[in-house]
């Protein structure tokens, strides 16, 4: 139970990566709160969380949405302990092609949305909170196709380093985790790679894992649970990778 009584709020929180740490979290005793845009899926994530759990719709990119989660959260549960700006996309496409649309969202949701999230939640924070984003551990090194993708993930690794120290005083610890390739719906919702399916273009990923398969949600999720709770409490604006050996070994 190592966030037993702790107020945890997950975007993205109604599937995936997000909805098997917000298990994970309540597994160890936390009440959690999940965020997400699809109201049925969050509805169904939400029942499997228990009477407890907490489901706001919204989108991270709409500031209004991220005003109404942090109000609803106060409201039902008070200050939060830890939070996890998991909400994101993965789109990919060759530079000299990729349209404006796809380039535009990618930012909108994976940088926009994690900076206004962690900056929406900061009068929230309980002072010690625990702040985790999502990286990924393929922004190591240059891939085919990933040039805006990877980008953005980059920048995330620099928020959390300008944040931990804006909130330093406050002694509230912000971290990244950067999975490597991980078995969720974000696969099939790729695309983005002219005649080459999502699930073709995750196949040649998992070909060149060196443990020769994808994650599971809850393998990651069991690293989030790291960050969030106190065995994490000398780490700050760090970045723990969970990619099978991916940016490591050469094999």
């Amino acid at each position: 139970m190592k966030l037993k009584d702790k107020v945890a709020v997950i975007t993205g929180g109604n599937s995936g990566i997000g909805l098997a740490a917000a298990k994970e979290f309540a597994d160890n005793g936390a009440r959690v709160a999940i965020f997400g845009r699809d109201r049925p899926t969050l509805d169904r994530a939400r029942k499997s969380l228990g009477p407890d759990a907490l489901a706001v719709a919204g989108d991270v990119r709409n500031l209004r949405d991220l005003d109404d989660l942090f109000a609803k959260v106060g409201e039902r549960y008070g200050k939060i302990d830890v939070l996890v700006a998991s909400a994101g996309i993965a789109k990919f496409g060759p530079a000299a092609t990729l349209s404006e649309d796809v380039f535009d969202e990618l930012c909108d949701i994976n940088l926009k949305g994690t900076f206004f999230t962690v900056q929406k939640a900061i009068p929230a924070l309980r002072d010690g909170a625990s702040v985790i984003l999502l990286g990924t551990a393929g922004a190591d090194h240059g891939r085919m196709g990933t040039s805006v993708y990877a980008a953005t993930k980059v920048a995330v690794r620099s928020l959390a380093r300008a944040f931990s120290l804006e909130l330093l005083p406050r002694r509230i610890r912000v971290n990244v985790l950067s999975p490597g390739m991980t078995d969720t719906p974000i696969i099939a919702r790729g695309g983005g790679m002219p005649g080459v399916t999502p699930e073709a273009i995750a196949q040649m990923i998992t070909q060149t894992i060196p443990l020769k398969r994808r994650a599971t949600p809850e393998e990651i999720a069991k690293a989030m649970l790291f960050l969030a709770s106190d065995d994490s409490g000398y780490m700050l604006a760090s970045e723990l990778v969970a990619d099978g050996g991916l940016t490591q070994l050469v094999t």
